[in-house]
């Protein structure tokens, strides 16, 4: 809840304002600068935040959005566990969904505590996603896990440094779980490297501008919600309903996602209770705090892209879900491929919003790809992963084409550079380019997809797919066409091509062999006039 406060100075209030933003960039940048894996390092697969003494979210860094419910469920389940036992120079890290707040298993939260003498006056957060943390299948992720079991290894809320001191028994539990237990070691040392900088940046915050700054952040935070309630209420009254359906494998039963919207004094109330049940042969399932984490992004973009990104904002969004859904799923429910649903999950945000403010429409969009190479490096014999999301594109608006190659909605990690990815592992990238026609047909025409060709350079590689919009494409809006359907492709163009299923788990590859990831294109917006199409 955010209090109501007597007006500060205006101009320190944005100072400091500012500043918290300035120091979560700053703890982005540490990780992502002293980060071992390609995924961290070069894909930018992480995020930062700052929260108050309460847990409520001050200033947060423009990476990942869907970090952010990880975040905040990380910080409320410290609250929770280690309230009035928590000192100074102390660390800690968590990754479970279901004991700590988590979103999936490769996402790590190392969180630490900020005093000013004795009292704690906010907390310093990074989640990193690990390439790997266990589980079934190198990566620890794909759809067709069925239960959490599977997907890697679980770590409730854990001290990692105690009054300063590394816990080398913590650390040793996430090394003996993880395929490649020197990236993990050096990732996880950039993590604490992060918070240790974000400890000192607001430390000297609190130093230089005495008890003013704990009102100046009190303030911002209702300044921002002021304003954003004010965006809320230039939308049309009502309300609204969007549905989707996710792609399953064959044989099982279709899922459809429902939203009910309601818009009235100012204040957005999104009910999901009647999404279908939670998924039990997949691990399409999203943890509610990247339910929340997806609403807050996706509102915050169509209505208001320049508020500060702070909770004062969510006040106004009130989210219902249902547990034992796709959208609140109960232990011991599968949730890995969650990212994937959650480019779904905001289409029906989009969807239903469009309806209350038709001039800013937006068409479905296509999301990212999943595919994870894994096997033994030449170069040295031990295993390696690379994980990566490749990017679709975006749905059109009413104003304007979609987006090329982009991750939509709260997805938010860059592609690994081809010069990074042959430099770390045994593939090579024979084509990346733009999917010609993958965009659907309109006034605006949706954003293009990508196409991207690897070829296997060793033996012993394994492949594991995940991916949506491969059955049902991004739906047009305003009668706009459907962007292409995503496609993997196994040596394509030759006599031994065969399209793969659009889920599958360490499918054998051999040396010279050429595996095309396509991408799925966004749909258009509006009826084309002389019927051209050549985005």
């Amino acid at each position: 809840m955010i209090v109501e406060v007597d007006r500060p100075d205006p101009i320190l209030t944005e100072v400091v304002a500012r500043s918290l933003v300035s120091i979560a960039e700053e703890m982005a940048a540490t990780l992502t600068n002293l980060a071992f894996s390609p995924n961290i390092k070069e894909r930018w697969d992480c995020s930062s935040a700052i929260f108050d003494a309460e847990g409520e979210v001050i200033a947060q860094a423009n990476r990942v959005p869907l970090h952010l419910g990880s975040m905040i469920g990380a910080v409320k389940a410290l609250l929770s566990k280690y309230s009035g036992a928590i000192a100074p120079a102390d660390m800690f890290l968590v990754n479970d969904p279901y004991n700590g707040g988590g979103t999936h298993l490769p996402d790590i939260n190392v969180i630490a505590p900020v005093f000013i003498g004795v009292s704690v006056v906010g907390f310093v957060a990074n989640i990193a996603h690990h390439a790997d943390v266990g589980g079934m299948v190198p990566g620890s992720e794909s759809a067709l896990c069925t239960t959490i079991f599977q997907e890697g290894l679980r770590l409730p809320m854990v001290r990692i440094i105690q009054a300063g001191v590394l816990q080398d028994d913590i650390i040793g539990i996430v090394l003996l779980n993880s395929r490649t237990p020197d990236e993990r070691m050096g990732d996880l040392q950039a993590q604490i490297a992060a918070c240790r900088i974000g400890e000192t940046r607001m430390r000297e915050l609190f130093e230089r501008y005495g008890p003013a700054t704990r009102t100046c952040i009190r303030f911002s935070l209702q300044s921002t919600g002021i304003r954003f309630t004010a965006a809320i209420r230039s939308l049309q009254t009502g309300r609204y309903e969007s549905e989707e359906w996710l792609d399953l494998a064959a044989g099982e039963p279709p899922a459809r996602l429902c939203l009910r919207l309601t818009v009235a004094d100012g204040r957005l109330h999104f009910d999901f209770r009647e999404t279908a049940p939670q998924l039990t042969g997949s691990s399409r399932n999203v943890p509610r705090n990247a339910v929340l984490a997806t609403v807050y992004a996706v509102t915050k973009s169509l209505l208001d892209p320049d508020v500060l990104p702070n909770a004062g904002y969510f006040g106004a969004l009130d989210v219902v879900t249902r547990p034992g859904t796709v959208f609140d799923p109960l232990a011991p429910a599968a949730v890995g491929t969650r990212a994937i649903t959650c480019g779904i999950l905001g289409d029906l945000v989009v969807a239903a919003l469009s309806q209350a403010t038709p001039g800013h429409a937006m068409a479905c969009s296509g999301p990212h790809h999943l595919v994870i190479f894994s096997g033994p490096h030449p170069r040295h014999g031990d295993v390696f992963v690379d994980y990566e999301t490749v990017a679709g594109g975006a749905g059109a608006r009413a104003t304007a084409n979609g987006l090329d190659g982009v991750r939509v909605h709260a997805s938010g990690a860059a592609n690994l550079p081809i010069e990074a990815l042959e430099n770390a592992y045994p593939l090579r990238v024979e084509r990346y380019a733009l999917r010609a026609g993958s965009g659907g047909n309109g006034i605006h025409t949706g954003g293009r997809g990508v196409i991207r060709d690897y070829r296997i350079l060793t033996l012993g590689v394994t492949v594991s797919l995940s991916s949506e919009r491969q059955v049902r494409p991004a739906a047009g809006i305003a009668e706009g066409g459907a962007g292409a359907c995503g496609t993997f492709v196994l040596n394509p163009g030759t006599s031994e091509e065969r399209t793969l299923p659009s889920a599958a788990v360490n499918l054998p590859l051999q040396p010279g062999d050429v595996l095309r990831i396509a991408t799925p294109g966004g749909g258009g917006y509006g009826r084309s006039v002389d019927g051209r199409y050549d985005h």
